[in-house]
């Protein structure tokens, strides 16, 4: 192609990865992959529609390139601009009418066919689309460049079945479909030889992994045969409280890989918003669920996802919500004000709680939060953990940044002589002297 290139990704982990294939996919028709969108001539946004924020933030990025010179140098007469994932899914051919400089719109069971409508668009001049409903195969042959050569996402299952009414994954990701468990084992076990010291399986419900191919849910299986690679951490993401079995949560207590971390989403802490979510559980389940975790494996970290202003919210159920935070004592906590979604039951519903009430309880709930996060970090005060490095410190020179297996951020000084490429990638052992509400820090021991 002789073109540069650049990807802009928003949401979860299954858009990172979709977004690290993208990158292999470009990278082997030639393409070179740059920093900027100035710099590029091929501008490729990955979408999420799961807030109204991200809607926002695509459409203001994407206008704003109408009017971007071209790079010196560039073949092109106009810099060419996809949007793929949730967002391209969902809106396909309208995205076109918001944003008529658009050159390609491609959905999320249409990563493959990115390559071949950029050609199509270079050669014809005319803008595509392609957004089918549903993938017949499991899309894992594609070419991958994974940011990190240390750390691997590994996608065991894509879509969703459980249809809360908030949400509009179900509708934009389709329906659960699982890989097959001997080609999961078989990627795990090329990344541990090709280095990588920590992989993360995907999914938008990964407990539920196997129901579709098997008959039965799987997941314990691929935990265990995945550590048998010898990988150095295992983590997973996305859990669904319904589906977290005592089978997945006893091998947080028998497989030393993997890591004591655990997103458990509550959403609510109520029963009765939680029954209007639709998410098939109650909060006696879910604390019987938090119980268990903690006896497996004493000191788990624990994060969740919280919604304020659902549709309805009373002050009671909010407090509810509140006393959850309070009691459970998480390490991180992703509060979110409800978005109503086009498309999903709950977006029908009527509410007419004021917008600065429901603010008011964010911000109660954002200091709960930040005061759990401070005291489980206070736990690694003083202890030696070991912390896999990641890179540099964005806002201090000369400061080395990692995770601790907990999934805490841990920063510590670069110990004299040593290059920071030296570090990163390996797991050191830190000393904890300070604890904060975000991130603790401390020295390389040794060093």
């Amino acid at each position: 192609m002789g073109l540069t290139f650049f990807v802009q990704t928003y949401g979860c982990q299954m858009n990172k990865h979709d977004s690290e294939r993208v990158v292999g996919m470009l990278e082997n028709l030639g393409a070179v992959s740059v920093e900027s969108m100035e710099e590029a001539d091929i501008v490729v946004f990955m979408t999420c529609c799961v807030r109204e924020a991200a809607d926002i933030r695509l459409l203001g990025q994407a206008s704003s390139i109408k009017n971007m010179r071209l790079r010196s140098g560039s073949p092109l007469d106009k810099r060419m601009i996809a949007i793929g994932g949730c967002i391209g899914q969902r809106d396909g051919e309208k995205l076109f009418d918001e944003l008529p400089h658009l050159d390609v719109v491609f959905g999320t069971n249409n990563l493959s066919s990115l390559p071949g409508l950029l050609e199509d668009v270079l050669e014809n001049g005319r803008h595509r689309i392609e957004t089918v409903e549903e993938s017949t195969l499991f899309p894992n042959d594609l070419p991958t460049v994974r940011e990190h050569a240390w750390a691997a996402w590994l996608p065991i299952a894509i879509g969703c079945n459980n249809f809360c009414t908030y949400c509009i994954v179900p509708y934009v990701r389709g329906r659960e479909k699982s890989r097959s468990f001997d080609d999961i084992v078989a990627e795990a076990r090329r990344y541990v030889e090709s280095g990588v010291k920590e992989i993360t399986l995907l999914g938008q419900n990964v407990n539920s992994y196997g129901r579709d191919l098997y008959g039965k849910p799987r997941f314990g299986d691929v935990i265990e045969a995945v550590a048998q690679t010898g990988v150095e951490r295992l983590r997973f993401a996305t859990s669904h409280p319904k589906d977290l079995t005592d089978e997945v949560i006893a091998k947080f207590a028998t497989v030393d890989c993997l890591m004591p971390a655990l997103h458990l989403p509550a959403q609510s802490g109520s029963n009765r918003i939680l029954k209007e979510m639709h998410r098939v559980y109650t909060i006696e389940h879910y604390r019987a669920l938090i119980d268990k975790l903690r006896d497996a494996r004493p000191g788990i970290s624990l994060s969740t996802d919280i919604i304020v202003g659902f549709p309805g919210e009373t002050e009671d159920d909010f407090e509810q919500t509140y006393k959850l935070i309070e009691e459970v004592g998480y390490s991180q906590v992703f509060t979110f004000i409800y978005s109503k979604r086009e498309g999903t039951p709950a977006a029908k519903l009527v509410d007419d709680t004021p917008r600065v009430v429901i603010q008011e309880r964010f911000d109660r709930l954002r200091t709960v939060v930040e005061r759990g996060a401070y005291e489980y970090n206070q736990l690694s005060l003083g202890k030696t953990v070991p912390v896999l490095f990641e890179g540099s410190s964005k806002k201090q020179s000369g400061i080395a940044t990692g995770r601790s297996p907990e999934n805490i951020t841990v920063h510590a000084p670069l110990p004299e002589g040593m290059r920071i490429d030296d570090l990163i990638g390996t797991t050191r052992n830190v000393t904890v002297d300070r604890a904060r509400t975000w991130y603790l820090s401390g020295t390389i021991a040794g060093a």
